[in-house]
């Protein structure tokens, strides 16, 4: 297992924060050709968050800077320590009523607000036209062999790490920011594990079927999940975190008394738990 995963529902007690501004933060790291790259990633990004000046008046900056500087600092290791892991990451960082958020490769992030879902980012990857031109800018190529590649290897064309295809898969983040009315139900973080098998339009069936089978417990829906992406095929490391921001009771009664009166088909490709739920109150 590559993936990790980091929840820090009290970012500002951790680093020692004193400002009014009440700050959480949630991430997945999906790493390949080894675990260091996400583990390192894990433990830093969030830390050089913290030390960015300009976090108090421009987060998704800090957010975009913590990234790159990671990305620095985790090349430094790896040309020291030989490693030639890397690690797709995407985060959250929720500062008072403002959603900030981060990515950088193929990982993902979405927000459900009322029962809908609500495109955040737009994932980096190779075949992508922005991308594609950016690499063979540089010198480099994408190629399709069992899916798109850069220079016919990674699969991925931002990262923190691999080394040896710098400055072809980049470590330059991409962010975006959304004010939060209190209407959101959840965000849903995970890996491409998840995404390439579980559409975007089909997570918010998923999570209402297990609320109604939980009565209303969100505590084992992201292992639910998970186990969605088994059974239609993945194969690939599977991470998914679910963060509500509304309590879920609250979330399935409001759905139940829809003001349109109509009902809901279960989903029924959800099976045994396997994960753990962040969940923010």
């Amino acid at each position: 297992m590559e993936d990790r995963h980091v929840c820090l529902p009290t970012f500002n007690q951790l680093f020692g924060l004193s400002d009014p501004v009440d700050r959480a933060y949630f991430a997945v790291f999906d790493g390949h050709g080894g675990v260091d790259a996400a583990k390192y990633a894990a433990v830093h990004v969030h830390a050089n968050t913290a030390r960015q000046p300009e976090l108090p008046t421009d987060p998704a900056g800090a957010l975009r800077e913590a990234f790159r500087h990671t990305d620095e600092m985790f090349l430094l290791k790896a040309k020291r320590e030989r490693l030639q892991s890397g690690t797709t990451g995407v985060c959250a960082l929720i500062t008072g009523k403002t959603l900030h958020v981060a990515w950088l490769g193929d990982s993902q992030v979405i927000l459900v607000q009322q029962g809908q879902v609500v495109k955040l980012m737009e994932p980096h990857k190779p075949e992508h036209q922005e991308e594609k031109e950016r690499i063979e800018a540089l010198g480099g190529f994408v190629s399709h062999m069992d899916c798109w590649r850069v220079n016919g290897t990674l699969a991925v064309s931002r990262a923190i790490g691999d080394i040896f295809q710098k400055p072809y898969v980049s470590g330059e983040a991409d962010a975006a920011s959304r004010e939060l009315t209190g209407s959101e139900d959840y965000l849903l973080l995970a890996c491409d594990g998840f995404f390439d098998v579980v559409p975007h339009q089909e997570v918010a069936g998923l999570v209402w079927s297990h609320l109604v089978r939980q009565q209303g417990s969100g505590l084992q829906v992201a292992e639910e999940l998970v186990a969605a992406a088994r059974e239609r095929g993945s194969h690939d490391n599977i991470t998914v975190m679910v963060v509500f921001l509304r309590d879920p009771q609250d979330l399935l009664e409001a759905e139940a008394q829809g003001a349109n009166g109509k009902s809901r088909d279960l989903p029924s490709d959800l099976s045994k738990p396997e994960n753990n739920t962040p969940q923010r109150s």
